[in-house]
């Protein structure tokens, strides 16, 4: 995928968006997890893709309407969403009618792209599921977007689920939700989420074997450091 090492899109294939949203408070991003946001399905597959975006406004009926002027971009959207890519929608967080539906969702499957977010909602739950792609939505909804949205402009800064979210970020989606990753950070991000994620499974399997969180979690003493080298080895 253009713009994204393989190692480092394998990489956060794997771990949580918990941990990411960790690795990036450590480096002062404290707001870069989607709020409202949530998986059309829990069990969906997890989404890794660069920002595509796309922007609602809301609909108004002499400039939007049949006799309007204005163009509407959201095929355009469908189309031109690169392959890899997330197609994230800024619906001013309103679910009151849909920012996209299965035959658009469809299309996104088709062409490759690696998902859809929307703060707002989405129509045909059960077409959506059938397409494979992994959707994220503020709620469902079913009225057609003409109600309350038109969208005005694609590939610019938006605000989503009160995240600013830029042309070229590293969209992550799991079943908590979705974080955005600057790209400049996504390799290192991306490492060391890896290696927290090895360390946490450690730390559940010494949980559930009776092991107090002292020394164990958050701060690691000398112990736990000595414990989980040696448990790497054993693993190999």
């Amino acid at each position: 995928m253009t713009g994204l090492l393989p190692a480092t899109r394998e990489g956060l294939l794997k771990v949580a968006t918990s941990t990411l949203t960790g690795a990036l408070y450590k480096r002062g991003l404290r707001n870069m997890f989607l709020q409202d946001v949530s998986p059309l399905r829990v069990d969906q597959p997890r989404m890794v893709g660069l920002a595509y975006t796309m922007r609602f406004i809301p609909f108004r009926e002499d400039e939007n309407g049949p006799k309007g002027t204005r163009r509407s971009v959201q095929v355009q959207a469908m189309e031109g969403c690169p392959p890899g890519h997330v197609l994230m929608i800024d619906s001013r967080g309103d679910a009151r009618a849909a920012s996209a539906g299965d035959l658009y969702i469809g299309r996104l499957a088709a062409r490759g792209c690696a998902g859809i977010v929307t703060d707002g909602g989405l129509r045909d739950s059960e077409g959506i599921l059938k397409t494979g792609l992994p959707a994220y939505q503020r709620r469902p909804t079913s009225p057609p977007s003409p109600i309350v949205h038109y969208p005005i402009d694609l590939n610019l800064p938006i605000g989503c689920g009160g995240v600013a979210v830029y042309p070229g970020d590293v969209i992550v989606g799991d079943c908590d939700g979705v974080v955005v990753i600057p790209a400049s950070m996504a390799d290192e991000i991306a490492e060391e989420a890896v290696a927290t994620t090895l360390y946490d499974t450690f730390a559940e399997e010494e949980v559930a074997r009776g092991r107090s969180l002292t020394g164990l979690f958050p701060v690691v003493g000398e112990e736990a450091k000595r414990d989980f080298e040696a448990w790497k080895k054993a693993r190999g």
